[in-house]
């Protein structure tokens, strides 16, 4: 797969394009000869080129027929306008792949198509408040989750499809696509939603700003209430069916707490917390897609000049790398607590080792 198009360059297609080249490098794979060919407005396609995230610019979305793979990174709704387009033109043992947050349309609509190509639906599990290209980051995959499609099994392309996102730091799960929009209406579509009501059932009391009290446990739980309606516009069209499910999942869960606290029944609310606690402690905490968790070690740090250097050279040194890392508590002269995330409990336990030999504390 020498020859890659991206239509879309904003943030999951901009990810991509910045992406592919250094992480083939990194993993020592010959990128030498990937040509990557980006779509979008005028001026992003200027500053992608000038960054050198794409080698060449498409004039139209045809151009691309001819690519090894084609990666769809538009609004859902366009993106399926583009799928229908080109699905038709696109050369033999061409893959076209999609980026969109609803997968059970476009297997819909490949089954009408006639196509000599071969169509694998995607769906990063990643990304930030903010969109377009400025935001996007090279660093975006790294230890996300990569849902493809479980129709694609089988498919002759599927392992160099697979080793394309696998380059781009991400880790693959497989789910059937109509199961997919219904997992990914409660666990992303409908978060979206309600942070946007909490934000606004907050900002709605007169004069008196609620908000100016707000403290971090909020900020978390409303992140995303900064995202833009023009991402979501055609999600919560095609997936509405499942999203209006998952709202009334979420209303009667409510209710039942609402009618709780009317009687009283502190006994019953104990419980909700109780099942809510243990149900979000098995989730792990450090991968970003919730699935395939790295193994964590928290290491106390002195508050003091190259501290942070000197145990990264100490586990480069010792041929470990590190996956994540997260600075949790810090106090000024002190010093402070750094979650640190490998991929093994086996390469967690040897980087355990190496740090307290050379005087580090760890937990």
């Amino acid at each position: 797969m020498k020859n890659i198009s991206i239509i879309g360059l904003g943030l999951i297609g901009g990810s991509i394009a910045k992406a592919l080249k250094p992480n083939l490098a990194e993993r020592k794979k010959d990128s030498s000869q990937l040509v990557i060919k980006g779509f979008d407005k005028k001026e992003i396609l200027d500053e992608a080129l000038k960054d050198k995230s794409i080698d060449e610019a498409l004039n139209s979305i045809d151009e691309a027929k001819f690519s090894d793979v084609i990666f769809l990174c538009l609004p859902t709704e366009l993106s399926l306008n583009y799928f229908i387009k080109l699905a038709p033109q696109v050369a033999d043992g061409t893959i076209i792949t999609d980026v969109c947050g609803i997968k059970g349309i476009f297997e819909d609509e490949w089954k009408k198509l006639e196509s000599k190509g071969s169509y694998i639906g995607g769906h990063p599990m990643t990304g930030k408040e903010t969109s377009g290209y400025k935001s996007s980051d090279p660093l975006l995959f790294e230890n996300s989750v990569y849902i493809v499609s479980e129709s694609s099994k089988g498919n002759k392309k599927l392992e160099e499809f697979l080793n394309l996102i696998k380059s781009l730091g991400a880790r693959i799960r497989f789910l059937d696509p109509y199961l997919h929009d219904k997992v990914i209406a409660r666990v992303s579509h409908l978060p979206q939603l309600l942070s946007i009501a909490l934000v606004n059932s907050v900002s709605e009391n007169g004069n008196f700003n609620y908000l100016d009290f707000a403290a971090g446990g909020f900020r978390d739980m409303t992140r995303i209430a900064s995202s833009s309606f023009n991402i979501w516009e055609s999600v919560l069209k095609l997936n509405h069916n499942a999203i209006i499910d998952s709202i009334d999942v979420l209303i009667k869960n409510l209710n039942q707490i609402e009618d709780q606290l009317k009687q009283e029944d502190l006994k019953s609310l104990e419980a909700s917390f109780q099942k809510a606690r243990t149900r979000r402690d098995e989730i792990p905490k450090n991968t970003k897609g919730f699935i395939n968790p790295l193994v964590d070690i928290f290491i106390y740090v002195k508050d003091e000049p190259g501290v942070l250097s000197k145990l990264t050279t100490l586990l480069f040194n010792n041929n470990i790398n590190i996956k994540d890392l997260e600075l949790l508590k810090i106090r000024e002269g002190t010093g402070g607590t750094f979650r640190i995330s490998f991929e093994s409990e086996e390469i967690a336990l040897k980087a355990k080792e190496i740090m307290e030999k050379s005087g580090f504390i760890t937990k």
